[in-house]
């Protein structure tokens, strides 16, 4: 039996935004949804297709609505992050893997 110890510092906020996530090492965009989020960091999922891994540095955007966009300024909010986690459990129920990114 495996125990898993929570390590996350801050609480998460469920919610489900669509976001790109630029991949440097592929050099493209992969467009995915996140879950949860938090100030430090944010999970996602992306198709299987993917070609992340644990360590790699990537951009995520979250688009706004045109709303949100007139308030702040900008189309989307622009993160970097590094993926601490790639969960590969539901794969096979829907071609997604779950990603865990911590923001830089």
């Amino acid at each position: 039996m495996q125990t898993l110890i929570e390590q996350r510092k801050d609480s998460r906020s469920s919610v489900a935004w669509p976001v790109s996530v630029w991949i440097p090492e592929a050099n493209r965009f992969v467009n995915g949804r996140s879950c949860n989020i938090s100030k430090t960091g944010v999970y996602i999922t992306l198709p299987v297709t993917a070609p992340i891994g644990t360590g790699h540095l990537v951009e995520l955007n979250f688009p706004r609505t045109e709303m949100l966009a007139k308030e702040k300024g900008q189309f989307a909010r622009i993160k970097s992050g590094k993926i601490v986690r790639v969960d590969r459990k539901s794969l096979l129920e829907n071609a997604e893997i779950g990603v865990g990114i911590a923001f830089e």
